[in-house]
This record gives C-alpha cells, sequence and structure tokens, in this order.
C-alpha cells in the first residue's frame, strides 16, 4: 500500500484512496464544501510522487506543473509527499474595511496587504481561520481600493458561522484567485446585455455591469435579481441609480412569472446569469425559449454546501 507523507507524519492507505478522505481520516482538516473540483478549497502541493488526477484541467497549466492539486479530484497510487495549504504561509492577509448587513446578506470590503490584479467576474478562495470558501469579487479593478464580497449567511456552515462574527479590523486571508465564467468582452458594446441574477449570484454582475458602463457599452443593459425577500435586493438603491441600465426586482414566488415575459430584442442578445444550480437552470431554460441562442448564454453556477 502506498504511504503518505505530510511534515512529519507518515502513514499508509489503500491504493486508490481519495487523496482529500486520507488526509481529513488522518485528522488534518482539510477544507472543501464541493467535492467535485470547483471550489479549490482543498488545494494540496505534491512535492514528491504523482496522484492519479481525475480533472487536472481544474488548475491552470502553471500550477498543474508546479505539483498543486485539489485533493478531491485525486486517487492515491504510489508514495505520496504532500504539503497543505497553509493560510498563514501562502495566502494574502486582507483586513476588513467595512461590514453591511442586508437580511441575510453580509457585504464584506476588505483591504488587502499587497494589491490583487483581478478583472470583474473572478473568484476567490477566503480563508477566515482554518475555514476557506470561494467568494466571487464584486468590486471594479482600477475603480475600487477594496475588494468587495457578498455572502449569504441564510444557511448553517463553518465559513458562514465565522463570518457571522467578524468585526472591523479583522484579518481574512486571500487563497486561490481564479477566472470565473462570467466576464464583460468589449466586442460586446453594440449588443443587448442581459445580466440575470438569484441571491447572491448578483455579486460577479455586479462587477461586470461597472465595467461594461466604464467602458462604454452602447447596447441595452437590463438587470433582473431574484431575492427571497425584500431585504434580499441588497444593491437595489445602487442598481437603481445608474443611468441606461433597465433593473427588475423580483421575489422568488414570482420567478416563473418575471422569466416568462423576457422577450429579447434581438438575435444577438447576450445573457449572463449567476446563482445557485436551481436557479441558473431556470434562467437558461427560460432563455432558451424565450430565443436567445445557447452559445449566448453564459452561466457561473455557485457552489452549494455538502
Amino acid at each position: 500500500m502506498p504511504e503518505l507523507c505530510v511534515g512529519e507524519r507518515r502513514w499508509v492507505v489503500p491504493t486508490g484512496s481519495n487523496l482529500l478522505d486520507a488526509l481529513n481520516d488522518a485528522g488534518l482538516h482539510v477544507p472543501y464544501s464541493c467535492r467535485a473540483g470547483s471550489c479549490h478549497a482543498c488545494l494540496v502541493h505534491c512535492e514528491v510522487g504523482q496522484p492519479l488526477d481525475a480533472m487536472p484541467e481544474a488548475l491552470a497549466l502553471d500550477k498543474h506543473a508546479l505539483g498543486w492539486r485539489l485533493a478531491c479530484q485525486c486517487r492515491v497510487v504510489e508514495d505520496l509527499r504532500v504539503a497543505l495549504f497553509d493560510p498563514r504561509r501562502d495566502g494574502v492577509p486582507a483586513q476588513v474595511s467595512a461590514l453591511d448587513w442586508f437580511g441575510d446578506v453580509l457585504r464584506v470590503r476588505l483591504r488587502p496587504e499587497r494589491a490583487l490584479r483581478y478583472q470583474a467576474g473572478q473568484h476567490v478562495v477566503l480563508w477566515l481561520g482554518e475555514a476557506a470558501r470561494p467568494y466571487s469579487l464584486a468590486s471594479l479593478p482600477g475603480e475600487d481600493d477594496y475588494l468587495e464580497f457578498h455572502i449569504d449567511c441564510q444557511r448553517p456552515g463553518d465559513f458562514c458561522d465565522r463570518a457571522r462574527g467578524l468585526k472591523l479590523g479583522d484579518t481574512l486571508r486571500l487563497g486561490e484567485l481564479r477566472g470565473g465564467a462570467l466576464h464583460y468582452d468589449p466586442d460586446w458594446q453594440e449588443r443587448p446585455l442581459w445580466l440575470l441574477a438569484a441571491g447572491t449570484g448578483l455579486a460577479p454582475l455586479w462587477g461586470i455591469l461597472r465595467e461594461a458602463l466604464r467602458q462604454g457599452h452602447r447596447g441595452q443593459i437590463r438587470v433582473v435579481h431574484v431575492a427571497r425577500d425584500r431585504a434580499g435586493h441588497y444593491l437595489a438603491e445602487a442598481l437603481m441609480q445608474l443611468q441606461g441600465v433597465d433593473v427588475e426586482l423580483v421575489l422568488a414566488e414570482q420567478m416563473d412569472e418575471a422569466l416568462a415575459r423576457l422577450r429579447p430584442s434581438s438575435r444577438q442578445t447576450l445573457a449572463l446569469v449567476c446563482g445557485a444550480p436551481g436557479s441558473v437552470e431556470r434562467f437558461a431554460r427560460r432563455l432558451f425559449i424565450a430565443g436567445v441562442p445557447r452559445g449566448q448564454v453564459f452561466a457561473d453556477v455557485f457552489v452549494e454546501h455538502v
């Protein structure tokens, strides 16, 4: 049986063992949110030996070449020396500069110790103590001097439970920055742009919307935000203040009715959708029925707690 080594610890595991399970069964407390290669919270560095990686494309080629792996996607097939991601050593410190509650949604603004180069729509793994979870950046690079994240604290979870106790001046750590599925392309300037979000799926779209306006988008911009209750429309005031943007605030119970009213004015319409899997599926189905080609619908599905 292959031997696993982490620091001074060594133990054997059955051949083919899932690396994440093997590490956590040994009490090493590697965090995870999805076990599907999406959240990237279980990032580890393979120093000696190679596991069988079921999803090598989940990491950037340069990162993969350096030995980084997602533990949830790896099987132990030979002796392996692994270093765990240590947020104190490998993460970037970021201090809480603002906290605002909107019902169950917490808007957090962070000032990192060093500048972070990013684009609207990207994700960052946030570390709060030993808990880690990916969140979309809602801030706009070059405009905001902070990083903004929207955290839905309705459901219990290790990260959310800790986030409820955050105070101004507290320090989080920034883990991996990676590209999200959504972005703004300057070539879209003349085309109708629809942004459909459920809950905190609005976070990346808020940054992308402001990027589109900054770049002088000339086509129609339409925003549809679905929330559980009125408090969940946490950016309603900011959205309504934007010039040239059509905004529709929809309660979850009215979602199907609101989506049935969608009628694209052009076959060139582009749609960016974001939220939990069920909401994204309903958005995509309705857009298809409305006549928006599948190749013009871009979706970012949020990781659900496991």
